[in-house]
């Protein structure tokens, strides 16, 4: 990547990383407000079944309360008494607040409990007020003899609920924070492939267009030579002979970029099926004995005499071997040789295509599978856009096969693909 594109691809991740992290703490404020909202009601009701069963315990004769009652837990006035195994100042369970109402509107409590506002005398089911400036809930009940009204606190409510709210708001920067750096590391590594991606789009297009530039130059040289002077029979069949060379090479450059293009488009290889590879690359060796001979090539195959077969789809396969022995052939001297093979070792199967070529040196082998590239060699004039390898890379990367590209015994360069043997049983 271009390091011009990397501050755009940064700012771009970071554009994303800041919209996801307000996108979570959005969700993270309603999801603490829902865990408040939810453990306000739990512990509410929590407190609202003690006052029901603190009811519930209190005898229905239960008199006037002596001012003199255990404060913060008034003791019975009736005849009951605590029940057996409670604890004599909790006669009614948890401390809480109780006021008794005599038919005629008295109301007695302990010492310390104050005063029950009017507007709580009726009360019945649980309901949340504020008595004496803490916030309570108050329920009550008829008795034989009155009413008694029972409050408790929710001070302990609140105190939870304040845990809760400060501990979402201290967890929120790091949680933020977390998710702030992984959307920029994930957007990062998002945009980097897609990056790439268009920026060899952009190289795949200045590189065809200059390959197209030079055949285009020839045909416009010789085009315009002949329409600007009479020309004798001779001079026009060469410069046809030029035209037609140029005319064949854009198109089988054409032909090569339409099946690149294709190939990437595709969402998955073509159909696979058992292809006996010795079968296939006899017959497509044969297609370049007329190659061989016109260059006085030793072309040779050697094939295992049984069947040997891989999984792929045979005319990827055909290309694949054809773009190797044509590669070979290309690079070869004249009077030079070739050798195709297939090897058969336990579960794996090997093709290996030899020429007695300059060979390609080290520091170029990790680009020759590269779009448009051509090794810096002695017999770099040789023709070709350099996408005969891309090509072939492509359809190894697709049949699952493996590259293997080193020094030929013959003096050249030896490409050896590698595949899985099929097994038919």
């Amino acid at each position: 990547m271009t390091m011009a594109h990397v501050p755009a691809v940064r700012r771009q991740s970071i554009r994303v990383a800041l919209s996801a992290t307000i996108v979570v703490g959005i969700a993270y404020a309603l999801i603490a407000t829902a865990v408040v909202v939810f453990a306000n009601r739990d512990l509410t009701a929590q407190v609202d079944d003690r006052l029901v069963g603190a009811m519930e315990r209190i005898p229905s004769d239960v008199g006037p309360l002596p001012s003199g009652g255990p404060d913060g837990n008034n003791g019975s006035g009736g005849n009951d008494g605590p029940s057996p195994g409670r604890d004599p100042g909790r006669p009614y369970g948890a401390p809480f607040l109780m006021w008794f109402i005599a038919a005629d509107g008295t109301v007695s409590a302990g010492s310390t409990t104050p005063a029950l506002p009017d507007a709580l005398k009726g009360a019945t089911s649980p309901q949340t007020a504020t008595i004496d400036g803490t916030q309570m809930r108050v329920a009550g009940e008829d008795t034989k003899s009155g009413r008694v009204v029972v409050a408790q606190s929710l001070e302990l409510v609140a105190d939870a609920q304040r845990t809760i709210m400060w501990g979402t708001l201290l967890i929120a920067p790091f949680l933020l924070l977390v998710v702030f750096g992984g959307a920029v590391v994930i957007g990062n590594r998002v945009a980097a492939p897609i990056e790439a991606a268009r920026r060899r789009q952009l190289e795949f297009t200045a590189d065809a267009s200059h390959e197209l530039r030079t055949p285009l130059a020839v045909i416009e040289a010789n085009v315009s030579l002949a329409l600007a002077a009479e020309r004798d029979a001779t001079w026009y069949r060469t410069a046809f002979g030029r035209v037609e060379r140029e005319s064949k090479r854009m198109r089988k450059l054409l032909e090569d970029m339409l099946w690149l293009a294709r190939f990437d488009a595709a969402a998955e290889p073509k159909g696979a099926e058992p292809v006996d590879l010795a079968t296939l690359v006899t017959g497509v060796t044969d297609r370049f004995t007329a190659v061989a001979e016109n260059r006085h090539l030793a072309l040779g195959v050697r094939v295992p005499s049984s069947a040997v077969l891989v999984t792929a789809a045979p005319e990827l396969l055909d290309r694949l071997v054809g773009v190797l022995v044509d590669n070979a052939c290309k690079y070869a001297p004249d009077g030079g040789t070739v050798d195709v093979a297939v090897v058969v070792e336990g579960s794996r199967v090997t093709l290996t295509v030899d020429d007695s070529g300059p060979g390609i040196p080290a520091e170029e082998r990790a680009k020759v599978f590269d779009r448009f590239h051509r090794s810096v060699t002695t017999s770099s004039e040789a023709p070709g856009a350099g996408l005969g390898l891309a090509i072939g890379d492509a359809i190894v990367r697709a049949t699952g096969g493996r590259w293997s590209l080193e020094a030929s015994p013959l003096g050249g360069a030896r490409f050896c693909v590698t595949w899985s043997r099929a097994n038919l049983g």
